[in-house]
C-alpha cells in the first residue's frame, strides 16, 4: 500500500493546528508489549463467498464456506475474526448436509466449538450465514469499525453527484468486517466469490472472472476464482459503473477499470504497467506470478492505493486528463509501487506487521528501480534522494527500528521508516553486494518463500546464500537498529599524501565506503574503505594535491554529513563527478554561498536537476541578481519540460518585473495546467481585473494549478453569481491534503458572501468534508475547522446575521 491517509491530514494541517493537552498523561505501556507473530492454531485453506448488497442500507448479505485444518496440534475449536456482523447461522458441512455448531460472539471474534477434535491436515468446512453492516454496528461497544470498516459504499444520495460504487480495503485487518476469516498476514487461502449486483455494474475481484449469470430480477451474478493462496487482507471486491480498458503483457490480461470520462486517458495513466511487469520480471527473475493484473480507481478512497492480489485499488488522485498528463504522470510511481507488491507482499507476505519492511520497503524501492530503468540513472538517484529527505524530515524517525516488535497500533508501522528509509537501506545493500548478487538474492528469497509468509531473517539468509557472506552486521545495524550515521568529513594534503578524516557523532555505524580521488586532469582512482569508528583516518598516496576527494562516491549512504570542501572543489565536483547527487550537492553549496556557478544547473542534462536549481534560486531569493533572473527568463522562454517552465515563470512573478508580461500572455493558454496556472497568476499580479476576466474564461477547463488560481481570482472578486462554481469546486475536490488548505481559503470566501442561504450551504459543505475524515483524525483537524468557522461567524455577526452566526457556532463542540 502506498498509504497517504495519516500523512495526508497531518501534513495538510501543519503543526500550528495541533491541540495539545499538556495535562493528559502519555500512554507508554505499549513499549513493554512484544508484538509476536500470530500463533497459528488453525490454517485457512479455502474461502468461498456468496454475497449481495443492499445499497440503501449499505449492507452486504453473505454466505461463507471456510475450509481449515489444524496447523499442527489437534483442536476441537476455532476462532475467527468477524467484526460487527449479524450472525444468522454457523454449521459444519459434511457432504451436502450441515449441522449447527455452538459458538460465542463478542462482535469482534467468533469462538466456535467444532463437532469433534480434528488432527493435523484433517480438513473441515464451516458454513456461516451473516450480514455485514459496517456503517451501523459497533465492535465491543465502540464505533471503531467506522474507521476501518473494510467494506465501503459510495452513494449519490449525499448529493455529490458521484455514481454508486462499492470497494473494500483490507489492510491491515479490516476485511474481517465483510467476511469471517483468520485476519492475520501469516494466513493464506485460495478463494472463490460470487457477487450479485445490478446488471448495469461491472465487478472486480481477485483471480479470474469464470462466469456471469443474468438473473430474472435484473441483477447479474459474477463468479470470480483465485486458485493460488494469498493473505486474507488482500481479498478484494469492487463494484461500479466502470469502463474496462483492456491491455496486456504477453498473454496476461492487464485491464484498467475507470469511469467513462477517463476511458480515453486510461492508457495515459496506466499504460506503462505492461512495461513495468517486464522490468520487475527482469530484476526478480520471477515471472509475474498471477493470472491477470487489474487496476481500479475508487471514489472517496483516501488511503492512496492498495495492492490487492491481481486487483489494485487506487484513489481518485490517479485520474488525470491529457492536459494533466502533459506535466508528467503524477501517479506513475504509485502504479509501480503497487505492482511490485504482487511479488513483495502478495507472493511472499510479511508474517507480521512488525516485518512490514518486507512488503513496503521493497515496494518503495521499486519506484527507484522503475525510474532508473525507464528514465535513466539520474531519475533513479533523484527518487532515492527524495526517500532520504523524507526520512530525515522528522527527527523522531531516527528513534524507530525498521523491524519493530513494539508499537502502539499496528497502523503505526506504515511510516517514513518502513517506506523511504527501508527503500534507502535496500539501495545501500544493492551497492554493497553488487547488482548481480542483489537481484539474484531477491530471486532466492522469492523462490524459497513463494505463497508463504516470511520474516526479515529469511531475507538475510537469501542474501547470505547468494553472496557467501555473513551479513548480520548489516541487518543488525539497519533492520534491527535505529538511527543513521552523522558524519563530519575533513581533508588535508601533506608530504605526498591525501588525508581524509571522518568523525561520527552519536551512534557509531559500520559502513563500506567508496572514495574517489581526482587529479587535476579529471582522472580518478577509487579506494574501498570501511568507516566503523568514532574517528577514522585514511591516507592515499598522491603526487600532488587532488582536485577533489569524493567520499561516498556512489552516493548511496543514508547519512547526514558535514563535508568540508572548498568552493573550488565543489565547482570541480559539479563538472566531473558523475552522479545526480554529486551535482546537486554542488548546486546547494553554490546557492547557500551566493556563488554565480548556481546558474550552471539551469543547463544540466537532467530536467529534474534544472528544476532543483530553480527551487534553490527561489529558496535563496537569488532572483534579485540580474544575471540569475536573465538565465531564468531564458529557461522560461526555451524550456522543454513543463514543470521546469512553470517554476521559471513562478520565479519571474516573484521578481516583480513587469517586462515578463509577454511571457505570461504567451503561456496562459498552454496545454499544461501547471504552466497556464502560473502564467495566469503572473497576469493577476499585474492586473487583478484582467486576471478575474481570464479566470472566468478558463474556469470551464481548469484543474491543478490553473484551477487553484482561477478559484483564487474569483474569490478575490466575490460575486453571488460565482457562488455555485466556488461551492462545487470545494465540494467535489478530492479528499487529499490540499483540501485542508482549501477549507481555510473557502472559509475566507464565505466570510465575504452576503447571501445567508449560500453561506449555510458553504459551511455545510465544510462539515461534510470534516465528517468524511475518519474520527481518529478529528483531534488534529478540528482546530482548523473551528478557526475557519469562527472567521465566518464573526463576519456574519458584524453584519447583523446573528441567527446564521449562532448556527455556525454550534456546528462543532
Amino acid at each position: 500500500m502506498k498509504k497517504f491517509l495519516a500523512a495526508t491530514f497531518l501534513l495538510g494541517i501543519g503543526l500550528g493546528a495541533f491541540a495539545q493537552d499538556d495535562d493528559q498523561p502519555v500512554d507508554t505501556s505499549w513499549m513493554q508489549q512484544y508484538r509476536a507473530t500470530s500463533t497459528r492454531i488453525n490454517d485457512l485453506i479455502h474461502t468461498k463467498l456468496d454475497v449481495s448488497f443492499d445499497y440503501d442500507k449499505s449492507w452486504m448479505y453473505g454466505k461463507a464456506w471456510i475450509t481449515l485444518h489444524p496447523h499442527f496440534y489437534p483442536t476441537d475449536s476455532v476462532t475467527l475474526d468477524a467484526k460487527g456482523m449479524e450472525i444468522k447461522n454457523i454449521s459444519i458441512v459434511k457432504g451436502n448436509a450441515k449441522s449447527a455448531l455452538k459458538y460465542r460472539y463478542d462482535s469482534s471474534q467468533l469462538f466456535i466449538t467444532l463437532d469433534k477434535s480434528y488432527k493435523r491436515n484433517e480438513n473441515y468446512t464451516l458454513y456461516i450465514d451473516y450480514v455485514s453492516r459496517p456503517n451501523d454496528l459497533k465492535v465491543n461497544g465502540s464505533a471503531a469499525i467506522t474507521d476501518a470498516k473494510g467494506l465501503y459504499f459510495v452513494s449519490p444520495k449525499d448529493g455529490s453527484g458521484k455514481e454508486t460504487q462499492i470497494w473494500t480495503q483490507g489492510e491491515t485487518e479490516a476485511n474481517s468486517a465483510w467476511f469471517p476469516t483468520i485476519d492475520k498476514p501469516n494466513q493464506k487461502s485460495t478463494e472463490e466469490i460470487s457477487m450479485t449486483v445490478p446488471a448495469k455494474f461491472v465487478t472486480l475481484s481477485n483471480g479470474k472472472l469464470i462466469s456471469q449469470k443474468k438473473n430474472a430480477d435484473g441483477t447479474r451474478t459474477d463468479y470470480w476464482k483465485m486458485d493460488l493462496p494469498h493473505a486474507p487482507y488482500l481479498f478484494f471486491m469492487g463494484v461500479g459503473d466502470f469502463v474496462i480498458v483492456k491491455d496486456k503483457y504477453k498473454n496476461i490480461p492487464v485491464d484498467y477499470y475507470v469511469e467513462k470520462e477517463y476511458a480515453p486517458y486510461a492508457k495515459g495513466i496506466f499504460g506503462e504497467t505492461p512495461a513495468m511487469i517486464g522490468v520487475f520480471e527482469e530484476v526478480t527473475g520471477i515471472p509475474y506470478p498471477w493470472p491477470k493484473y487489474d487496476q481500479m480507481v475508487g471514489r472517496d478512497y483516501v488511503s492512496g492505493a492498495m495492492e490487492n492480489t491481481t486487483a489494485t485499488l487506487h484513489q481518485e488522485s490517479a485520474y488525470q486528463n491529457a492536459r494533466e498528463l502533459s506535466d508528467g504522470n503524477n501517479w506513475e510511481e504509485t502504479i509501480a509501487h503497487e505492482l511490485f507488491h504482487q511479488w513483495f507482499g502478495d507472493l511472499v507476505t510479511a508474517e507480521s506487521w512488525s516485518n512490514i519492511t518486507l512488503n513496503e520497503s521493497f515496494a518503495d524501492y521499486s519506484e527507484t528501480l522503475w525510474n532508473e530503468f525507464r528514465y535513466g540513472k539520474d531519475a533513479g538517484d533523484e527518487k532515492i534522494q527524495k526517500d532520504r529527505e523524507e526520512y530525515f524530515s522528522n527527527p523522531a524517525n531516527a528513534e524507530k527500528n525498521l523491524v519493530r516488535f513494539h508499537y502502539n497500533n499496528k497502523e503505526d508501522v506504515f511510516d517514513q521508516v518502513s517506506y523511504p528509509k527501508g527503500g534507502a537501506i535496500l539501495h545501500m545493500l544493492r551497492n554493497y553486494v553488487g547488482d548481480s548478487a542483489f537481484f539474484k538474492s531477491l530471486n532466492q528469497y522469492l523462490t524459497a518463500n513463494k505463497f508463504k509468509s516470511a520474516e526479515v531473517p529469511q531475507l538475510r539468509l537469501a542474501f547470505e546464500e547468494v553472496t557467501g557472506q555473513d551479513l548480520n552486521w548489516f541487518f543488525n545495524q539497519w533492520y534491527f537498529g535505529d538511527g543513521h550515521p552523522e558524519l563530519t568529513i575533513n581533508y588535508d594534503y601533506s608530504n605526498g599524501q591525501t588525508i581524509v578524516t571522518t568523525e561520527q557523532t552519536g551512534k557509531i555505524f559500520k559502513m563500506p565506503v567508496a572514495i574517489d580521488v581526482y587529479g587535476n586532469d579529471g582522472k580518478k582512482k577509487r579506494y574501498q574503505v570501511w568507516i566503523e569508528n568514532q574517528k577514522d583516518t585514511f591516507y592515499f598516496a598522491s603526487a600532488s594535491k587532488p582536485a577533489l576527494v569524493n567520499v561516498d562516491a556512489d552516493k548511496v549512504l543514508l547519512i547526514q554529513k558535514t563535508d568540508n570542501k572548498s568552493a573550488e572543489e565543489y565547482a570541480f565536483q559539479f563538472k566531473n563527478a558523475p552522479n545526480y547527487l554529486d551535482r546537486r550537492e554542488a548546486l546547494e553549496y553554490f546557492a547557500e554561498n551566493n556563488k554565480s556557478e548556481l546558474v550552471n544547473g539551469l543547463t544540466d542534462k537532467y530536467w529534474g536537476l534544472r528544476l532543483a536549481t530553480l527551487n534553490l534560486i527561489d529558496k535563496n531569493k537569488r532572483y534579485t541578481v540580474p544575471s540569475v533572473i536573465n538565465a531564468v527568463a531564458q529557461v522560461a522562454e526555451k524550456g522543454q519540460n513543463k514543470n521546469v517552465i512553470a517554476k521559471a515563470l513562478d520565479i519571474l512573478i516573484k521578481s516583480g518585473d513587469r517586462k515578463y508580461q509577454s511571457l505570461f500572455e504567451k503561456y496562459v493558454s498552454d496545454s499544461s495546467y501547471n504552466v497556464a496556472g502560473t502564467a495566469l497568476e503572473g497576469l493577476m499580479k499585474a492586473d487583478s481585473t484582467l486576471g478575474y476576466q481570464l479566470a472566468l474564461q478558463y474556469k470551464s477547463d481548469a484543474r491543478g494549478k490553473l484551477k487553484r488560481i482561477v478559484t483564487q481570482a474569483i474569490m478575490q472578486n466575490p460575486s453571488e453569481s460565482d457562488f455555485d462554481y466556488i461551492l462545487n469546486d470545494f465540494d467535489t475536490s478530492p479528499m487529499t491534503q490540499t483540501k485542508i488548505a482549501e477549507t481555510v481559503q473557502f472559509a475566507g470566501y464565505l466570510a465575504k458572501v452576503k447571501d445567508p442561504g449560500n453561506v449555510r450551504k458553504g459551511v455545510d459543505a465544510i462539515m461534510k468534508f470534516r465528517n468524511f475524515v475518519p474520527s481518529q483524525y478529528h483531534k488534529y483537524i478540528d482546530p482548523v475547522f473551528k478557526q475557519s468557522f469562527a472567521r465566518i461567524s464573526a463576519a456574519k455577526s458584524a453584519s447583523g446575521q446573528t441567527e446564521l452566526a449562532n448556527y455556525i457556532d454550534g456546528l462543532l463542540p
